[in-house]
């Protein structure tokens, strides 16, 4: 939704409330949804005291409540910016040249089945963690330089010695572009 031009006082609220309700979002999906130039939304932003989008995922990702169990944190595919181990997590992956087909420019399914799939692995708090299945739909192809926001959640009713499943939806924006249920065995074995 393009909201028509604001006076300045009513914009940095609706741009103060717009980055609280998606902190992922880009100066330039802002100066679309405001139809303001570039300069004036990062003026805005320095007024408000609201860090560029590289430092809010830091920022982030330093309030991550929870550490990686089931994995080294560079194995997981994206940057972790949440996490609370047996509940949710979220990651960022931003599709790059070597991400994408370079004749059509959309990214190698593997490489969003990959961010979701180690997030569902890394959500979970034991040592040793592995995919037994995974029920999964690409819903629209992901294109270069769009950022993935991979969301997952431990269902409760599944949580058991022996299995987790893990709902994971991964937008582009605010734009769902692929879901997945992963089956997760657990062991409590010590590495």
């Amino acid at each position: 939704m393009r909201i028509g031009r604001l006076p300045k006082q009513k914009r940095l609220l609706e741009l103060a409330n717009e980055i609280e309700q998606n902190p992922f979002i880009t100066d330039e999906q802002l100066t679309k949804k405001f139809n303001v130039s570039i300069q004036t939304i990062r003026l805005d932003r320095m007024e408000l005291g609201i860090p560029e989008l590289r430092e809010r995922i830091k920022l982030m990702a330093e309030k991550s409540y929870d550490q990686v169990r089931s994995l080294q944190i560079d194995e997981v595919i994206g940057e972790v910016v949440d996490l609370q181990l047996d509940k949710s997590g979220i990651s960022i992956f931003e599709m790059n040249e070597e991400h994408v087909f370079s004749k059509t420019k959309i990214a190698r399914g593997h490489h969003i089945f990959s961010q979701a799939n180690s997030l569902a692995i890394a959500v979970i708090d034991d040592e040793v963690a592995l995919t037994a299945s995974a029920d999964i739909r690409f819903i629209r192809s992901v294109k270069l330089g769009e950022k993935c926001i991979a969301k997952a959640y431990v269902r409760k009713d599944s949580l058991n010695h022996e299995k987790a499943n893990v709902d994971v939806f991964t937008y582009v924006g605010n734009e769902l572009v692929f879901e997945g249920n992963f089956v997760i065995f657990r062991s409590e074995l010590k590495i």
